[in-house]
């Protein structure tokens, strides 16, 4: 795993050993990146299960001005931590140690986040109980412009999205998973 493009180009990142993560590959990196290209800079982007940190690295690289990593796993956040250092971004991103609920009770009240990147573990509904919770505290994380995006296998249920106030505005389909992209309905 290595960061694509910016200023960390070429740099490899740590990942952790085991099954507790799942690294998205570079390639499907890229194809994300590559969508999100002219909408990173200067942003404020929120890593939800951040796993090795490897998506929020990118996307500070590329220009994001500050991201938040949220990730429970211990070795994981040292794995994060050891990224952002060997990558010279850690003055730009925030770590959160926490449980994902914890965590974003903890940036309640803040400005909202440009884009939003969360890959939960499959097949346990965490994307479900994240989107409900962003959806009922809007101001601290979402506005109109907000783009969410869940990395999920092919076969998850998004049907309740519009039920707390979103749409999906785009998804795209890999091998054995997918990005559903999510902004705030319109009125």
């Amino acid at each position: 795993m290595r960061v694509i493009a910016g200023k960390a180009r070429r740099l490899p990142l740590k990942t952790i050993e085991g099954l507790d993560t799942r690294p998205t590959t570079d390639r499907i990196k890229e194809t994300l990146f590559n969508i999100l290209q002219n909408d990173l800079y200067d942003i404020r982007f929120l890593d939800i299960f951040s796993g090795s940190g490897g998506i929020g690295i990118e996307a500070l690289s590329r220009g994001a001005k500050e991201a938040v990593f949220v990730e429970n796993n211990r070795a994981a956040v040292h794995c994060i931590q050891d990224n952002l250092k060997f990558t010279h971004l850690e003055q730009q991103a925030t770590v959160l140690p926490f449980d994902v609920l914890a965590a974003l009770a903890r940036l309640e009240g803040q400005r909202p986040f440009q884009i939003i990147f969360m890959d939960p573990p499959y097949g346990k509904g965490l994307e479900q109980e994240v989107l409900t919770y962003i959806s009922s505290h809007r101001p601290s994380f979402v506005n109109e412009d907000t783009v969410l995006i869940v990395e999920a296998c092919l076969d998850t249920d998004f049907s309740y999205t519009e039920e707390l106030g979103f749409e999906i505005t785009r998804v795209k389909e890999y091998k054995t998973n997918m990005h559903v992209f999510l902004q705030l309905a319109g009125d």
